[in-house]
């Protein structure tokens, strides 16, 4: 009989190591934020494959990520509890859990192997669900590697991350700590980064909008008060996300004494940084908002997904804790949507009503729910929705629950926002691009899908998020909140469906769990 030979796939490292697991895998994407318990390690989306399921001892395989931009707070802490995976590896690179992994390694040592495979050797990998999975550096392998042709004890020089690019003097005098300990760090995470999109040099930006504010764990508030301690202090306009708690009222409100304290101190290292107290997951709706084609550094992935497609302001989807790098800086990586190549459309999806269709509340965020799972990371035309003349209003539903399960920073809406005046403009004619039908159908399964309650079954607390639930939102849930079913106790889904969905896919501003109903 022949000897089994195991197959040796190669991948690329983005943070490189030695580690072995148990392999636990999906085709689905993950979000971290809302989808993994930070302290238990668990995966806790209810509409994910791999509901709970624990990260700890094993080895992760996902296509990659998805929503929130403080999934790289969620790895952070994964890594410092010693609950995250011993290894990752992704279908495609995903910037938001490396980041974090690259963040655990900069401020405490502590790193796993994070690795990008070939999408066919990730299909084959998907099929060794339960086998123990060997990674050395970029390999991974179902047996383990005894060849000794590799130097193991080798490791990289100190900043490696920066050959092939092209420091300005003042990156280069972050890089030698002439400007202090905080902006010295802040480079090096920058520059990590860089090297990970494959940019090959730093761009200024205007302002910066920080979600690592929101308190995922000791591990956010140890990586800000370092910051700060070493005299950390912004260069540019910077506006702080909504934070975990209200800062006056947490207490009345039953929170537990050291979340509060700890999100309280949180906040305090920010605004001692010198960024400005705005608290809120909605900056496009500030006098500070971004013009069209200014560069800029936004975290949080409603904002990101709204300046990008509606303002045509430029950022990438930029991870908590890159944002107070950037914003310590000035500087930000020359890459992804701030270039005109990377805000090119990839998928044309073309949405076709009936005649006569009425429209009401649930149809942007659903609508926007549907196109986000098809686009995945790819960023979307969508086609069809003219006529309808969507108000920035419904574009801020449609954008939230469309950064809830995408990956991408942005989409384009033919006829609607900026950059979308034709399909010419944001499609490269040179490439085949796949286009997609959505018809009504396709809406109402999905929301079939995501109501799993029942049509009478009671409602026990509806909870309203400021700003995304705005003034004409509160007019239409008072109207419904009105309007009680006879012969149930207080109000049923069917009273309150338009309102529960708007709640579920947009006010949550891309921080859903998936679990919509719950």
């Amino acid at each position: 009989m022949g000897t089994y030979v195991a197959s040796v796939f190669e991948g690329r490292a983005h943070v490189s190591g030695k580690a072995s697991g148990t392999l636990i895998a999906s085709g689905l994407e993950l979000s971290f934020w809302g989808g993994v318990n930070s302290q238990t390690g668990e995966v806790i989306d209810r509409h994910h494959d791999l509901s709970g399921h624990y990260l700890q001892e094993t080895v992760l395989a996902i296509p990659g990520g998805r929503g929130s931009c403080s999934g790289s707070g969620v790895m952070l802490e994964l890594l410092l509890n010693n609950k995250g995976p011993k290894a990752i590896l992704f279908e495609r690179q995903d910037d938001i859990l490396t980041l974090g992994v690259m963040v655990a390694e900069e401020i405490s040592g502590k790193a796993i192997p994070v690795v990008t495979m070939k999408p066919n050797d990730f299909r084959a990998i998907l099929g060794m669900k339960g086998k123990t999975i060997y990674i050395d550096s970029d390999r991974v392998s179902g047996e383990a590697f005894h060849d000794t042709h590799r130097d193991h004890t080798q490791k990289p020089t100190k900043n490696y991350f920066i050959d092939g690019m092209q420091l300005s003097d003042f990156d280069k005098e972050l890089l030698q700590g002439l400007h202090g300990e905080a902006s010295y760090t802040a480079i090096r995470i920058i520059l990590r980064m860089a090297s990970l999109l494959g940019a090959t040099e730093l761009m200024d930006v205007t302002q910066v909008h920080v979600d690592g504010c929101v308190y995922t764990g000791p591990g956010s508030l140890l990586f800000a008060e370092k910051l700060r301690d070493w005299g950390g202090k912004v260069r540019v306009p910077t506006t702080l996300n909504s934070i975990s708690i209200d800062q006056n009222r947490w207490r009345e409100q039953g929170v537990h004494n050291s979340f509060g304290e700890a999100a309280t101190k949180l906040a305090k290292a920010y605004t001692d940084m010198g960024a400005m107290p705005t608290f809120t997951c909605a900056p496009y709706q500030l006098k500070t908002a971004p013009r069209q084609g200014e560069q800029v550094a936004w975290a949080e992935s409603n904002a990101v997904v709204y300046a990008n497609s509606v303002l045509g302001a430029r950022t990438m989807k930029y991870p908590d804790f890159l944002d107070i790098c950037i914003a310590l800086t000035g500087r930000a990586p020359r890459g992804g949507a701030h270039l005109d190549i990377n805000r090119l459309a990839s998928l044309i999806l073309r949405v076709n009503l009936p005649d006569g269709d009425t429209i009401d509340d649930s149809f942007y965020p659903i609508l926007g729910y549907k196109v986000g799972s098809l686009a995945a990371n790819r960023i979307p035309v969508i086609v069809g929705l003219q006529t309808l003349a969507p108000s920035r209003d419904d574009l801020k539903a449609f954008g939230a629950a469309f950064a809830t399960v995408s990956s991408a920073p942005m989409f384009h809406m033919l006829g609607v926002t900026p950059e979308a005046t034709s399909l010419r403009a944001v499609v490269d004619e040179a490439r085949q691009i796949p286009s997609v039908d959505i018809k009504m159908e396709h809406l109402i399964d999905d929301w079939q899908r995501l109501n799993s309650a029942s049509e009478q079954q009671a409602v026990d607390l509806v909870s309203p998020r400021q700003p995304t639930f705005f003034i004409q939102r509160n007019e239409k849930a008072g109207s419904a909140l009105r309007r009680p079913n006879q012969g149930t106790r207080g109000f049923s889904y069917s009273d309150m469906w338009p309102v529960f969905l708007w709640l579920s896919l947009s006010s949550r501003g891309g921080r859903s769990t998936g679990e919509f109903w719950r």
